[in-house]
């Protein structure tokens, strides 16, 4: 489809998937779906957040899918999955379980990886039966569970009434976000990422941005404007780590703190200093090196990595680490 646009070339560019499949969700929406990775390895699931697609992990796809199963999907009306009228909390818990259904074997667990919406669309399946049937442990990266137009950081204005209403006149805008000008870029970047991230960063991010239909933009602003998640967060009773952009202003890492202090089983929250809402983007390897060490202790048995004698590893930190900037 003529609208999904991403980087052509370097870190960001989208690696060619093993195989694609569309997955039919409860209502008949159709996503698109794509497997990297060799059968059998352990399973990784990746839900993108809003305005974003599938080509938002390029980075964590061409790095796990050596010595890992990676499932990533677009959710409906972004990338190449059609736009529906159905835009709910509900639809996105039945559109994980159909992606979960469809592309693992019953009783196959997987580590699940949420980013933005993508984590909101964990949190609203937790208490559903596929899920816990599949998620043996969950990665959330820079998102939250309510009060999202509230407490972000976007307008640079004190906290209050009037913060929130400029907000969700912006977030919720009609307006076309046109070509992926210089000053585009420079919008996204103050909005979206951390000072110190690099052009290449900035560019990738944009491209899939401005490449989501205004409709649909406008469509899940208004379902995160009325966002009240927090009984899903207590639902999420799996193995549960946050990651989160300390110069965050869309999700502020106040959404962290109050998700890792409410999640029944949190295995550590981290901070990254200077990075903003990008995670996967602006902090690769620290993303994936989070997801390598879950996998491990989660997902692969006992404990041991896949075989991947012969291929060039990095060497990652442990992902339960509290990294905090000053103020």
């Amino acid at each position: 489809m003529s609208r999904v646009l991403s980087v052509a070339s370097g870190p960001y560019a989208p690696p060619v998937p093993a195989r694609t499949l569309t997955v039919v969700s409860a209502d008949g929406a159709r996503l698109h779906v794509e497997v990297h990775g060799p059968k059998g390895a352990p399973a990784v699931v990746l839900s993108h957040g809003w305005t974003c697609s599938t080509a938002f992990w390029a980075a964590q796809i061409r790095e796990l899918a050596r010595d890992h199963r990676v499932i990533a999907y677009d959710q409906r009306g972004h990338g190449r999955s059609p736009a529906s009228p159905a835009c709910t909390t509900d639809t996105l818990a039945d559109d994980l379980e159909a992606v979960l259904a469809q592309t693992l074997e019953s009783g196959e667990k997987a580590l699940v990886v949420g980013h933005s919406m993508g984590g909101m669309t964990v949190m609203a399946a937790a208490g559903r039966a596929r899920f816990r049937e599949h998620a043996a442990a969950v990665l959330l990266c820079s998102t939250g569970s309510s009060r999202l137009v509230a407490e972000s950081r976007v307008v640079p204005l004190r906290a209050g009434r009037a913060r929130t209403w400029i907000t969700g006149r912006i977030l919720g805008s009609r307006a076309p976000l046109g070509p992926v000008t210089p000053l585009a870029k420079r919008v996204l970047k103050y909005g979206t990422m951390g000072a110190g991230s690099a052009p290449h960063m900035v560019e990738a991010a944009a491209r899939i941005v401005h490449a989501c239909p205004r409709a649909v933009r406008h469509a899940w602003a208004g379902v995160l404007a009325s966002l009240d998640l927090d009984h899903g967060v207590r639902e999420l009773r799996v193995p549960t780590a946050v990651v989160h952009g300390a110069r965050d202003r869309l999700t502020p890492p106040v959404h962290a703190r109050a998700l890792a202090a409410a999640l029944p089983h949190c295995v550590g929250l981290t901070e990254l200093p200077g990075v903003g809402h990008m995670t996967p983007v602006e902090a690769p390897d620290p993303v994936t090196g989070s997801i390598r060490d879950l996998v491990t202790t989660y997902v692969t048995p006992d404990g041991v990595r896949p075989d991947t004698s012969g291929v060039p590893q990095q060497s990652h930190g442990t992902p339960v680490q509290q990294i905090k900037e000053g103020a």
